[in-house]
């Protein structure tokens, strides 16, 4: 029972952001509406984590399952994605190189500044020419 109680939880706040995004007639999804309303009960505790921690963890751990459907709708539009395909190649493999270096810099800036473990080669270690074991 205990798990019906949190998978309905979660649904409610679902379907709380459902209700919000038809009702202000917002370009935000619902789904997207109800996982901030969600969020936003778990910080002001007025929803505990052990609510639905149990179906959260189940539901993240089989989230690929989730995506499912909408790979196998995407299958509707193969008349076009036949037309554009090298072009939506192209544009995932460039925004996927962008990511990866963005993201790549940020995690270098963050483990720079709050970790501080940034050590600087001279020209020998740099070249390779060194090994070197810090202690």
């Amino acid at each position: 029972m205990k798990l019906f109680k949190q998978f309905l939880l979660i649904i409610s706040f679902t379907y709380a952001g459902e209700i919000v995004s038809k009702l202000f007639k917002l370009p935000i999804p619902g789904s997207v509406i109800g996982m901030l309303l969600l969020f936003a009960a778990l910080y002001y505790q007025v929803v505990k984590v052990d609510d639905v921690e149990t179906v959260g963890v189940f539901l993240l751990d089989n989230l690929s399952i989730l995506f499912l459907p909408a790979g196998v709708g995407i299958m509707v539009f193969f008349p076009v994605i036949r037309e554009t395909w090298w072009s939506l190649l192209i544009a995932t493999f460039i925004v996927t190189i962008l990511t990866m270096a963005v993201v790549g810099r940020i995690v270098q800036a963050v483990k720079c500044r709050f970790e501080g473990d940034l050590i600087e080669l001279d020209e020998e270690e740099a070249a390779g020419h060194v090994t070197r074991i810090d202690e």
